[in-house]
């Protein structure tokens, strides 16, 4: 039997919508909206930067001085207001000092640094495993916007598309379900004071009814998404501890990581497999470290109003080492592999068709990849290079165009005679014109002394060997 948290988490994800909760307050008695970083005193001078405005206090107040925005207004609690100063002042606040409310309108809709997801009990267990794409970080189509009661806010709409669209929008103790009334709202005067821009927003009450998941919505405002995270920071991006980083759809940075991208059919139910891939992978050895992200793309990226009727959605699993720390993407990988690896033996189950995986490499891996493919093109070349010497050596041995001199000190001929044996050998008679006379060196049982040629000539056909004529006779009648 389900208990009634799962049943209560499984709503919550088959609704397709989480609850955005917006965070800044333009709240008179917030320290963080004064330029001093403290609640001003009754001696203090109060300033505002801006006329439109909308400040909600809480408490009452002593003033000696404030100049008050010209087209703005100030929210009061059931205790709360203003009182004039006494003059006297109070511990810490003996010198009274100009103090300013901060510029309000650096509040932006798509700036994910001011919006918080609300989860239920179940899910704040897993969300420690839950890897937010930055695209998905504002409120998505059909998510519930909450500005909590009892805070003032302002909030800038700018937007690369006409209307803002979202499921519902709670504020003052009001919840809006339709565009209709929540027009009616924004050109109240509050309503002006919180809300300005170029975009409108669009309430639609409608939850996504894909099982298979929806599209967030926002890809038409990535490059602003991108630009107001960037803004305060500079750069928000991590730096990489990979050689190859990979780019996931939705997001504004560069990852080291894993990332698999699913083909499905109708079967497939994006919320209970990613339900299945933590239970059964996450929390558990090495991979306690490793979150997720899950959503429906289309790879051409294109956004939802120019997205063509023969597209193909696929679904982007993104893995990641603990996003808080500088890492190579080493466990996710690993992962990865995992859970690759259950797909080809169960992904049917789930209404998997396909799956391909990218991942990044650590930079030791890369090393040692190049250098083993530097020794395998070593070996290569060398070989290559030797066999090519070789046949060039041989060729121009065989057609004669290569002479080659060999010291005689090299040629050794002690092997092969013996100097004492020679000396007893009969020569016969000396014939000076065909046994010419050498003579020898003391030495000439041993190595040569010098250096001689020996050319290497091919016989050439037609050629004969011509010798001295001889009188036979004679040659015959010589005494031995």
């Amino acid at each position: 039997m389900w208990s009634a948290n799962f049943i209560f988490s499984l709503l919550f994800h088959v609704s397709g919508a989480l609850y955005r909760q917006w965070i800044p307050d333009t709240n008179f008695n917030n320290a963080s909206n004064w330029d001093k970083g403290k609640i001003p005193c009754k001696n203090d001078r109060i300033l505002f930067l801006r006329d439109k405005l909308s400040v909600f206090v809480q408490t009452p107040l002593d003033l000696m001085e404030m100049y008050a925005p010209l087209d703005g207004e100030f929210i009061l609690s059931h205790s709360a207001g203003f009182a004039a100063s006494d003059g006297q002042s109070e511990p810490g606040c003996e010198r009274g000092e100009d103090i300013t409310f901060k510029d309000p309108d650096q509040y932006k809709w798509y700036d994910p640094k001011y919006w918080q997801t609300t989860l239920s009990m179940s899910e704040q267990e897993k969300n420690k495993y839950i890897f937010t794409l930055d695209e998905e970080s504002v409120p998505c189509q059909y998510d519930d916007v909450v500005f909590q009661p009892g805070t003032s806010f302002r909030v800038d709409l700018d937007s690369d598309a006409q209307n803002i669209n979202v499921k519902t929008i709670s504020l003052m103790n009001m919840k809006f379900a339709s565009s209709a009334d929540f027009d009616n709202y924004k050109q109240s005067y509050t309503g002006k004071l919180q809300f300005y821009g170029n975009a409108s927003i669009a309430v639609t009450n409608t939850k996504c009814e894909d099982k298979s998941g929806c599209d967030c919505g926002n890809s038409d405002n990535h490059r602003r998404i991108c630009s107001n995270l960037q803004q305060e920071l500079r750069s928000h991006c991590t730096e990489l501890d990979c050689t190859n980083p990979l780019k996931p759809q939705g997001h504004c940075c560069e990852i080291c990581g894993a990332i698999i991208y699913l083909t499905y059919d109708d079967q497939f139910d994006l919320e209970l497999y990613r339900e299945q891939l933590i239970n059964s992978f996450f929390g558990l050895g090495d991979n306690e470290g490793v979150q997720i992200s899950m959503t429906k793309i289309y790879k051409e990226n294109f956004s939802k109003q120019t997205i063509p009727n023969d597209a193909v959605s696929h679904i982007q699993i993104v893995l990641i080492d603990n996003a808080t720390k500088l890492t190579t993407g080493t466990l996710a990988a690993r992962l990865a592999e995992e859970i690759m690896a259950d797909i080809t033996s169960q992904g049917d189950a789930f209404g998997i068709v396909s799956a391909e995986l990218k991942k990044s490499t650590n930079i030791e891996e890369q090393e040692g990849r190049n250098i083993s493919a530097g020794k395998i093109t070593g070996i290569v070349v060398g070989v290559l290079i030797a066999a090519l010497l070789t046949g060039s050596l041989t060729f121009f041995f065989i057609s004669g165009r290569i002479r080659v001199k060999i010291p005689l000190p090299l040629i050794n001929f002690k092997n092969y005679f013996n100097c004492d044996v020679a000396e007893t050998v009969d020569k016969g008679f000396s014939n000076p014109v065909y046994d010419p006379q050498v003579n020898l060196s003391p030495d000439s049982c041993g190595h040569y002394p010098g250096e001689h040629a020996i050319n290497i000539v091919p016989h050439q056909a037609g050629t004969s060997i011509i010798t001295p004529p001889f009188d036979g006779h004679d040659f015959g009648e010589q005494e031995c």
